[in-house]
């Protein structure tokens, strides 16, 4: 992230240096017999000195506060300041006495250097001040921002691990089907290669519609009936507006292939999944058949979800076992968050 440079507008600067300069003609012009041209030249000397305070504060700061990070107060630059401003201030009011020989010098160099030293400690802690919340602003920035960077890289983890899942399930349901030499798995590799296809044209989206997420889903059973044929079914009861919601990438895909995993999937004892919207929610639902040696678990599939839902929405997915049917239910998402 870039840093912003430090700068106070010269606006500020100039007008209270010459508000300043103004309040010091104040006293003069008060006087019982005011010294005009006096009272200019002291306003011209105040009001130059603040400028020069201002600006040479200004371009130091950043590089003696830099070596004093850990307190945040530059000790030497401020001396140095008083330091410098002193030798000026004696100058300009030696400038001031050729001018005005009348002008009694030592009391009028005491009287001008007082307020110098008072004028850079006064300007020095306001621009202390000023750069401070500046890089307070700069931090709580880099803050965020490395949140969001870090966010969003988890995010990517997220989706990255759903593709190597579900290959991981293709190949050991092709592998299968060579196995029993079942002759479906020619159009089987081709299905697959089509649907690799779609997902490289999706794998960047971090929502695409419901209706698009279907077909993912039918072309995904369509591999599932080469294998299982009649022993898993899969009924939608979808409103037709709910179709245009959105949904992560192969959210329903691996809500099936979790069915798949701990369910028993047999002509003899079929699995019914269902898809429905019930109360503002997206359910996916199937009856508890399950295996009496269930399938090695990545632990991908419900995680994975909940976590991206989660990153999405600040939501988690809910889950249901009413020891008859197992229901996963989804939260709506009505907007587009892809960008």
């Amino acid at each position: 992230m870039v840093q912003k440079t430090f700068r106070v507008s010269a606006v500020i600067v100039w007008l209270s240096s010459l508000s300043l300069g103004v309040l010091t003609t104040v006293p003069k012009i008060a006087e019982k017999h005011p010294n005009g041209f006096e009272a200019i030249t002291s306003a011209l000397i105040t009001t130059s000195f603040t400028l020069f305070v201002w600006y040479f504060n200004i371009y130091s700061l950043p590089k003696f506060t830099k070596e004093h990070s850990s307190t945040g107060f530059s000790y030497p630059l401020l001396f140095r300041s008083i330091a410098i401003g002193m030798v000026l201030m004696f100058l300009m009011v030696g400038a001031q006495k050729l001018a005005i020989p009348s002008l009694d010098f030592g009391p009028v160099v005491l009287m001008f250097e007082v307020r110098g030293i008072m004028i850079n400690l006064i300007f020095y802690m306001l621009l202390h001040l000023l750069y401070q919340t500046h890089r307070n602003q700069q931090v709580i920035l880099e803050l965020e921002r490395s949140k969001a960077d870090n966010l969003g890289a988890q995010y990517e983890l997220l989706k990255q691990q759903v593709n190597p899942h579900f290959l991981f399930n293709s190949l050991s349901t092709l592998k299968s089907m060579v196995e029993l030499e079942d002759k479906n798995s020619v159009d089987f590799i081709l299905k697959l290669s089509d649907f690799y296809r779609f997902t490289l044209e999706n794998r960047k989206l971090d929502l695409i519609s419901l209706s698009e997420e279907i077909e993912i889903l039918d072309a995904y059973m369509y591999l599932l009936k080469a294998r299982f044929e009649e022993g898993i079914e899969l009924e939608y009861r979808i409103p037709e507006d709910v179709y245009r919601t959105w949904i992560p990438p192969f959210t329903l895909q691996l809500l099936v292939e979790n069915c798949i995993k701990h369910n028993v999937v047999s002509l003899d004892k079929p699995l019914h999944i269902a898809i429905y919207e019930e109360n503002g929610l997206l359910v996916v639902e199937n009856p508890l058949q399950l295996k009496k040696n269930p399938e090695h678990s990545t632990e991908v599939g419900l995680d994975n979800i909940n976590r991206r839902y989660f990153h999405l929405l600040n939501e988690k997915v809910q889950i249901e076992n009413d020891q008859e049917y197992f229901r996963v239910k989804l939260p709506l998402i009505h907007e587009n968050r892809n960008h």
